[in-house]
């Protein structure tokens, strides 16, 4: 039976909010929220991804958006009923912009908007040719010296980058650059994708050799072609590499592979990149209006410098390096971190007859994957969430609707019934002397990675090798690097044949420091994290990821990364405020925050 009591309670709001709205009555509007309120939009306010939080940080919003924004049409989405559940009444909901359709989550507690969520879907006059509207492909009728599809793409191929422009340039061909790119191809943006390694999926190829996915596959769907239902849960590397140069080639994307970018420069007089690139041993310069660096989260190695390094007579590499545990069966191996990365290494180096250390210089937070598949994902990205009706886009919403500051107070019961669930697990690896942390407020992996993006590990198997001491442990700072060895602060020393640092990656902005100048990078300032005040994520409080996914300090820059599910949710916002700049509409950004941080 359909809740008309709820619907009417949120339609009802909705137009009283609207008709405020309309005419121009931002104090009515502000009235229609709670105290306690928040408004994330992600572009049609804005033409930025931002919060509002609070009624005065909405008013400001609004007198200075609103009149620029024109919004109407607030009304429950087709197809849709709103529900209430403990006091909180929670809808689907569309509306229109002067240049935009715009769809959203509306959450009330007593008659008041609590949680507000407004979304950029699509730009009016420049809609994806999708569903009645998708191409024909064949050519009906006849005309003289037609081409094919094979020869205009062909010919577009050979001219884009030459005798044309690309709109947008995007460094980083992973599955950031290349989901961004389909985006924009859909839209209509001329783009080029730029990478190094020689095939579309070499970033994930070229990783060491056990890496699965620790995410599951439905939260792992790139736009438009989604894996299939046969899929793995937890996809191999490699496979996930051969998908993501299946996706570039039947996505038509222009992917320049062994192709690097050496320099970029931003001339503020004509609004325009210069871009030198070496394309397979041709230099190559190129001139976008934008650039998007989508070098990804695991793009800039941090490799320490450790007294002796030159020192030592084996092997040493940064984790991204790692061939793989094959060319040192029979040795002894010391990996520096326990991160992700850190125990899938010692795992393999383990299976493959190998003598392992693991060096922990700071606490790590664990949970089993199959306890966060069911607790943590399991309502929104499980095989039982889509045949109850749940899709990959409602489930990205909902995740996106939580505000960031409140979302903390929805995980930390979480991970506490995902303790006590694994009591037995945790007591194992603190009685084998394993550093354990919960997040800085007990909200476990999510917050962990919104803040730092590091610090856990979703454990596949190696944390019982640790419980068993198939792992061995060690604890502490690295003092020096000697010729047969690591030696600890505490003057521990551990013989290795080879090490591995799976010590992390640094601030994206250093690609930016890298390839356009140190002055850009410090301007843009640290990207990733949110100003939580929590270790590696320092304030003051931004409320959304620094510099991702939209405008920054630096006209015409913009950075594009995290997970596949990111890169999939994000691309939709980043690829419409690309093309809306294309069409040269009005983009008036709200709430870019100041750089407190470099890098």
């Amino acid at each position: 039976m359909l809740d008309t009591t709820a619907n009417a309670e949120v339609q009802g709001v909705l137009d009283t909010f609207g008709a405020a709205l309309e005419r121009g009555d931002i104090d009515a509007a502000v009235a229609c929220f709670q105290d306690d309120c928040y408004w994330r939009d992600l572009v049609t306010f804005t033409w930025n991804i931002h919060t509002s939080e609070g009624k005065a940080a909405i008013g400001g919003m609004l007198r200075s958006q609103l009149a620029a924004t024109k919004p109407s049409g607030w009304t429950i989405a087709e197809g849709e009923t709103a529900s209430e559940d403990g006091g909180v009444t929670t809808a689907w909901i569309e509306f229109e912009t002067g240049v935009a359709r715009g769809y959203g989550l509306i959450r009330l507690i007593g008659g008041k908007i609590w949680t507000l969520l407004t979304t950029m879907v699509e730009l009016k006059g420049h809609e994806e040719h999708k569903g009645f509207t998708r191409p024909l492909g064949a050519k009906h009728g006849a005309g003289k010296h037609r081409l094919t599809w094979k020869e205009e793409r062909e010919a577009e191929a050979r001219d884009l980058g030459y005798t044309k422009q690309p709109y947008v340039v995007i460094v980083g061909g992973g599955q950031g650059g290349i989901a961004l790119g389909a985006r924009l191809r859909q839209l209509g943006v001329p783009s080029i994708i730029i990478e190094k390694n020689e095939r579309p999926g070499d970033s994930w190829r070229n990783r060491y050799k056990s890496l699965c996915l620790h995410d599951p596959v439905w939260y792992d769907h790139l736009p438009y072609i989604k894996f299939p239902e046969n899929w793995p849960v937890f996809a191999p590397k490699d496979k996930v590499g051969d998908w993501l140069e299946m996706y570039t080639k039947v996505m038509e994307l222009n992917y320049w592979s062994k192709t690097t970018c050496k320099s970029a420069k931003y001339d503020e007089q004509s609004g325009e990149w210069t871009i030198v690139v070496d394309r397979d041993g041709q230099e190559v310069v190129l001139k976008p209006k934008q650039l998007v660096l989508a070098t990804g989260m695991s793009g800039k190695a941090n490799l320490p410098t450790y007294p002796g390094m030159e020192t030592f007579k084996g092997d040493q590499h940064h984790s991204s390096r790692h061939p793989g545990p094959d060319a040192y069966r029979g040795k002894k191996a010391v990996v520096i971190g326990s991160n992700n990365s850190a125990h899938d290494i010692c795992a393999a180096l383990w299976e493959n007859d190998v003598d392992v250390t693991m060096v922990q210089r700071s606490s790590t937070h664990i949970v089993k994957s199959d306890t966060l598949m069911d607790i943590g994902l399991g309502a929104l990205y499980s095989e039982q969430a889509v045949r109850s009706g749940m899709t990959t886009e409602k489930a990205d919403l909902i995740f996106a609707s939580l505000p960031y500051k409140i979302l903390h107070e929805f995980q930390i019961p979480l991970y506490e019934k995902m303790r006590e669930v694994d009591a037995e697990f945790y007591a194992g690896l603190e009685k084998a002397g394993f550093w354990l942390d919960w997040g800085a407020d007990g909200s476990g992996l999510f917050m962990k990675y919104l803040r730092r993006g590091s610090g856990y590990y979703i454990d596949v198997g190696a944390s019982q090798l640790i419980i068993d001491g198939k792992i061995k442990l060690a604890h502490g700072n690295v003092k020096e690097i000697v010729p047969d060895g690591v030696v600890l602060q505490d003057g521990t020393k551990l013989e290795a044949d080879v090490i591995v640092y799976a010590t992390g990656y640094g601030s994206m902005n250093g690609w930016a420091a890298d390839l356009i100048g140190k002055d850009v990078a410090d301007k843009v300032g640290k990207c990733w994290g949110l100003g939580s005040d929590t270790p590696k994520d320092p304030g003051p409080w931004v409320g959304e990821q620094r510099n991702m996914w939209k405008p920054t300090k630096q006209e015409a820059l913009w950075f594009h990364g995290g997970n596949l599910h990111q890169s999939r949710h994000y691309s939709q916002f980043l690829s419409l405020q690309l093309k809306a700049r294309m069409e040269g509409l009005d983009t008036p950004v709200y709430g870019v925050p100041e750089t407190h941080h470099l890098g």
